[in-house]
């Protein structure tokens, strides 16, 4: 896939993701969407930094300043991304951290789409833009998970940083998986009875 095209596709992701918020969810099913947000973000951040940008500034110093524009808009979302990570539906700040967030990754969405793409396609050709998107295609399925603010975010530190980080990630993500799945499985009480555990 075009290199354009699948970050376009990871913006509408979480774009759509954002109106699920404002459409007024509440509780465990807000904080469930912006884990999905922290995720997705996360990892669209990671495989922009580890090749799209460098990428892009390989293609020509004239799109230097919109990247480093870019690589400090992440360095902002990832803080916040880390801070409600932490946080959750019922803590005071939560709701205005999570506005600003998405206003400042709207705002990043619409620079990078009506400024650093058209600008990427005049300097890269199509095969150039079709290898590009097949390598961020590879590096989603091992990029971070979780935001890391104060993780290098240019290359080569963190593409190295990148996959030590990727690896505790998702065995984090995976120690979770398990953690649910028990605590909501049917269990044996010290009678021998069986009864079923809520999930927390």
């Amino acid at each position: 896939m075009n290199a354009l095209m699948l970050l376009k596709n990871d913006h509408r992701a979480v774009l759509s993701l954002f109106k699920e918020i404002e459409d007024g969810v509440k509780g465990r099913q807000k904080k469930a969407i912006v884990t999905r947000i922290i995720r997705e973000l996360s990892i669209h951040s990671a495989i922009e930094e580890q090749l799209f940008y460098p990428a892009c500034r390989e293609a020509s110093p004239q799109l230097d300043k919109k990247v480093l524009e870019s690589l400090e808009e992440h360095h902002v979302a990832k803080w916040l991304l880390s801070e409600l990570e932490s946080m959750g539906p019922e803590d005071e700040r939560y709701a205005a951290k999570l506005f600003v967030l998405m206003e400042n990754i709207r705002h990043h969405i619409k620079e990078e789409e009506e400024e650093l793409f058209p600008m990427v396609r005049q300097q890269m050709d199509a095969r150039k833009l079709k290898d590009l998107g097949d390598e961020l295609e590879k590096a989603k399925r091992v990029a971070p998970t979780h935001p890391h603010p104060r993780a290098p975010d240019t290359p080569p530190g963190n593409i190295l940083g990148g996959l030590g980080m990727a690896a505790l990630d998702r065995a984090r993500d995976a120690g979770k998986r398990v953690t649910r799945k028990l605590t909501g499985r049917r269990t044996t009480n010290h009678h021998g009875a069986k009864s079923h555990r809520a999930a927390t």
